[in-house]
Order: structure tokens, then C-alpha cells, then sequence
């Protein structure tokens, strides 16, 4: 049975963030090896993430990484699209649902803020899913994005089993209702953290 491993970079960062602090991170090595031994061998993993234009030695060298061979890297191949400039004038409270206006507190109102947003992410992970649909027999996905309910929907229903890799928070109920099985990240984080 051949499966394709799909991860959107940006999910695991922020929900590791979140759970565990910046200290502890996952490595994907380890974590590859817990989704072969829990669910079987991966034909081919994607690496997708949204990142600045500008050079970085360290993240080029961690990208490096991804795509060496086992034993030394987890082999995954690395597609990487830019991140979307916002202007951002105001924000609504979660809490009260105010609207809430933004301003530098070094320039007040004449400092422009932006937001920094990922794109095409979520595309790249479809599209993949997509194209290598005569490839593989089962899609693992590391992403906890609803937006990808449709793409799941069919590859389920042409006969593709779903399996989820993902962390207990931040994954769309969605998703899990379309799974046939579920690794749950955080309760292995002894052994995927590097």
C-alpha cells in the first residue's frame, strides 16, 4: 500500500507553538518514522510553507535537511510559496466582537501596518493530493485545515483511504469525520520531539 505524506508546515509550527513553547519542536525525522511504524511505509512526503523572500542560512540549511535521504534527513521534498502583504487598519475582538482600531504605537496613525498572511499553501496541498491520485492508496495528511474538506471528499470517494497525523487541537472536526484513522501528535511527543 503506497502512501503519500502531505504537511503544512505552518500548522505544525503554530499548534507545537502553542502546546509546547518554542523550546520543543518536532523533528520530522522521528516523526516520519512514527507514521511508518504506526500506519506503514511513505512512497513520497511534501513539505509545504509559506516564507520571506529573503535569504536565511538557517532555514535554507533546515530545508536542506528535509530533503536529505534517511538515515539523515526525513526525505520529504520541499515546496515553499511567499507570504501575502495586508494592510491592517482595525481588528475585532474575539472576546467582545468590538471593532478595534490598530495604530504603531511609535508613529500612531501615520505608520502603515501589514499582516503577514500564507498563501497558496492549501492550494499546493489539493493540487498534490490531486495529481499523484493514481500513485498512491492512502493519503496521510499533516494539516488541520477544513478548507481541504472537498479535496478529501473526493479522494475518498475514488477509493483513497484518509489518515490524519496531526496534534489534538487545531484540526477541523471535518477532517477527522473523513478519516480512516488518526495519529494524534501530541500523544507521542517523547518521541518526534528533536
Amino acid at each position: 500500500m503506497k502512501r503519500l505524506w502531505l504537511i503544512d508546515a505552518s500548522y505544525i509550527h503554530a499548534i507545537n507553538l502553542q502546546l509546547f513553547g518554542p523550546n520543543r519542536r518536532v523533528d520530522y525525522l522521528k516523526l516520519r518514522h512514527l507514521i511508518e511504524q504506526r500506519f506503514g511505509d511513505i512512497w513520497r512526503g511534501y513539505y509545504l510553507n509559506s516564507v520571506q523572500n529573503e535569504a536565511h542560512e538557517a532555514r535554507d540549511r533546515f530545508h536542506g535537511w528535509l530533503q536529505s535521504a534517511a538515515p539523515i534527513g526525513p526525505n520529504l521534498m520541499v515546496k515553499l510559496y511567499g507570504l501575502k502583504n495586508e494592510r491592517v487598519r482595525n481588528a475585532y475582538c474575539v472576546d467582545c466582537g468590538a471593532k478595534v482600531d490598530l495604530q504603531c504605537p511609535h508613529g500612531g496613525g501615520d505608520h502603515n501596518l501589514i499582516n503577514q498572511r500564507q498563501m497558496g499553501v492549501d492550494v499546493g496541498l489539493a493540487t498534490l493530493a490531486l495529481v499523484h491520485k493514481e500513485r498512491y492508496d492512502t493519503l496521510v495528511l499533516s494539516s488541520g485545515d477544513g478548507d481541504l474538506v472537498d479535496a478529501v471528499d473526493h479522494l475518498a470517494e475514488s477509493g483513497k483511504e484518509i489518515e490524519l497525523a496531526v496534534f489534538s487541537a487545531g484540526v477541523s472536526t471535518d477532517l477527522q469525520a473523513r478519516s480512516d484513522r488518526v495519529l494524534w501528535i501530541d500523544d507521542h511527543m517523547d518521541e518526534v520531539v528533536g
